[in-house]
């Protein structure tokens, strides 16, 4: 059993959770994730892991509330405990020999960029964050956005925090003032994922993605996350989650990502219906 030891809600249906998992914790990096269940009889989902730290025991994971499961989640406090904490999972981001590094987070993908700004700043890379929601009651994660990169830029596409646009067009701009990029992180909506590697190619600037499908395990061996990259097969449980998004077949992606809109809607509809039962109903 793994202890809430932290619950923070950071916007309308986001919570941030800080859970105590010391041996999680002790080989946790940047790109990893974990796979959890609330309890017994809950599924398996995957969260990537937001934060982490050695010391205190604990990992931190960021979840917005789309589902049965993510709702169950958020129904716990402080002080009550998930039944399954694996990980951490994946293969750890790599950006060895980087000097100036472009990351950009699109809404939730925001609570994945951070660690990744937070490495790569705390080495001396200088970072560009560019983080963008669709308003600004959505915003989350700025002022530690803000202590990771050497710059912040935070747009939301109706400009209600000041600054109307898309990720896109901030790094389009950046690109044409003369900021050379070694490197761009996008992580966020698919969509979003698939404009940045669009805009990066034309450049000729190396782009990497973080990808999260459909998965089960999280060892390989359902098949569940597979992806098409560089007109390959790869899973990315095992191979990813880090992908060059040059690669990456996005629209098979995302064809995928909607297969099981309708079984998780009815999930979500018996779930709130059998609420007066308990969770567990």
């Amino acid at each position: 059993m793994y202890k809430i030891v932290r619950k923070k809600v950071l916007g309308p249906l986001v919570t941030l959770m800080e859970i105590e998992a010391p041996y999680v914790a002790r080989k946790a990096e940047p790109g990893q994730f974990i796979i959890l269940r609330v309890n017994e009889y809950g599924e398996r989902i995957p969260l990537t892991i937001a934060d982490y730290d050695r010391k205190k025991g604990t990992v931190t994971i960021i979840f917005q509330e789309v589902g049965k499961t993510t709702k169950m989640l958020a129904s716990l406090e402080e002080g009550d405990f998930i039944s399954d904490f694996a990980g951490p999972l994946g293969v750890p981001s790599h950006f060895e020999g980087v000097k100036k590094v472009a990351v950009v987070g699109g809404g939730l993908g925001t609570a994945i960029a951070y660690p990744q700004a937070k490495k790569l700043h705390s080495a001396g890379v200088d970072v560009d964050s560019i983080i963008g929601f669709r308003n600004k009651d959505l915003i989350i994660l700025e002022q530690e956005m803000k202590e990771v990169s050497s710059r912040l830029f935070v747009t939301t596409d109706d400009g209600s925090n000041g600054t109307r646009g898309f990720v896109t067009d901030i790094l389009k701009k950046l690109i044409e003032e003369g900021n050379q990029y070694d490197l761009v992180i996008a992580i966020g909506p698919l969509i979003m994922m698939k404009m940045v590697s669009q805009l990066t190619k034309e450049y000729g600037i190396k782009t990497v993605v973080s990808m999260n499908p459909i998965m089960i395990d999280g060892t390989g061996m359902c098949g569940g996350c597979r992806l098409t990259v560089g007109g390959q097969t790869k899973f990315a449980c095992v191979d990813g989650p880090d992908f060059d998004g040059h690669e990456v077949d996005f629209d098979e992606a995302i064809r995928r990502q909607k297969m099981y809109q309708d079984q998780e809607k009815e999930a979500l509809e018996r779930h709130n219906c059998r609420l007066g039962g308990g969770l567990n109903a």
